[in-house]
């Protein structure tokens, strides 16, 4: 059995905790919970039943539970200091995404957790829906033969009242905007369907939000293989969530998986029509009730496999590391009006520097 503990109790550890603390995962326990705010970690603490604390090194040196994972669900600025401060006690992490929001604190937080001989995970759960999974051996087999278009949609309903909940959200230092924190998730998926990045060309606007950062955008991406891609990303949708969708085209079929975490299949349509094919709609059509979607038990699953039988992991920090020098490249392209080749260093990009 696995120890779990996690550190930061805001509004994505009620997921995680759902999964560690009822016993949904096999192989894992929550032991016990840390957050600055101690109304959030009692909260957590008195569900589940397990002890909590105020500091994180407090709760790595306590003789009060015996940790073997930390999970980190801390503000998304904080996730590199955080991380880089929990890898010397040698256990094994998980950080939500984003990982970081500038390469140099990605870069460190990898080079402490291969120095302290501990695996790295990076929460990227939207992999392991059904739907995205068979998407991707789709892929794998050249099915689609040559790649021609990838599309991801995010139009989801964030009112003012989220961002005043949590003064670091919005903020350019703690978080960045729709990009960083609802759209990296498809990001992700597009650039694991379509890989290499060549080039981005973006624009931004705060629509209906007040914070920092950008709520809305839309972006041009250029892929090594000749394809192109389309981000549009907004948390101004009204006056609900609308989706969360992902769109794959190319010479020989098409695939749009949608809902409002890419985990409602949509489209599946082969010119080489396979016995599987005529139930995919069928069997992988159902939509999650929010938009954390279902990933996250998958992907906890093969958190806890990999640290059992010593496998590698799919998501470590190194492919992290790729969504988050896309979303600074995306940042740079707005903030210069011009196109930006991967590879190059942003100078512009205000993403994890204090206003």
């Amino acid at each position: 059995m696995l120890n779990f503990a996690l550190v930061g109790c805001g509004k994505i550890a009620k997921r995680h905790s759902n999964l560690l603390g009822n016993d949904q995962i096999k192989g894992a326990k929550l032991v016990a919970v840390c957050d600055v705010v101690e109304e959030n970690a009692k909260s957590i603490s008195e569900e589940f039943s397990v002890p909590y604390f105020l500091d994180m090194h407090e709760m790595m040196q306590s003789s009060r539970v015996k940790i073997d994972i930390v999970v980190v669900l801390t503000a998304s600025g904080n996730h590199a200091k955080d991380v880089s401060a929990l890898a010397k006690y040698g256990k094994d992490i998980v950080v939500e995404k984003p990982m970081a929001l500038s390469l140099s604190d990605a870069d460190k937080m990898i080079e402490d957790c291969k120095n302290a001989n501990i695996k790295l995970f990076v929460v990227k759960q939207n992999r392991f829906n059904v739907p995205i999974m068979k998407l991707h051996e789709a892929l794998e087999k050249g099915r689609f033969g040559k790649l021609i278009l990838g599309t991801v949609r995010i139009r989801w309903c964030r009112k003012q009242e989220y961002y005043d909940a949590n003064p670091w959200r919005g903020t350019w230092e703690m978080d960045g905007g729709v990009l960083t924190n609802q759209a990296s998730h498809h990001i992700d998926l597009l650039e694991w369907m379509f890989g290499e990045v060549v080039s981005v060309f973006a624009y931004s606007t705060r629509a209906l939000a007040n914070i920092e950062a950008e709520d809305t955008a839309v972006v041009s991406i250029k892929f090594k293989n000749g394809a192109l891609g389309i981000v549009e990303a907004t948390t101004a949708t009204r006056p609900t969530d609308l989706e969360g969708s992902l769109s794959v085209m190319g010479e020989k079929g098409s695939v749009v998986i949608g809902g409002f975490a890419a985990n409602k299949m949509e489209t599946w349509n082969f010119s080489d029509v396979s016995s599987e094919d005529k139930m995919m709609l069928q069997k992988y059509s159902v939509n999650p009730p929010n938009d954390y979607g279902y990933g996250h038990k998958a992907y906890y699953d093969h958190v806890v496999d990999c640290i059992e039988n010593n496998k590698q992991h799919l998501i470590d920090g190194h492919e992290g590391r790729k969504s988050i020098e896309l979303i600074n490249a995306i940042y740079e392209s707005i903030e210069t009006g011009k196109e930006f080749n991967l590879g190059s260093m942003p100078k512009h990009c205000k993403l994890g520097i204090k206003s």
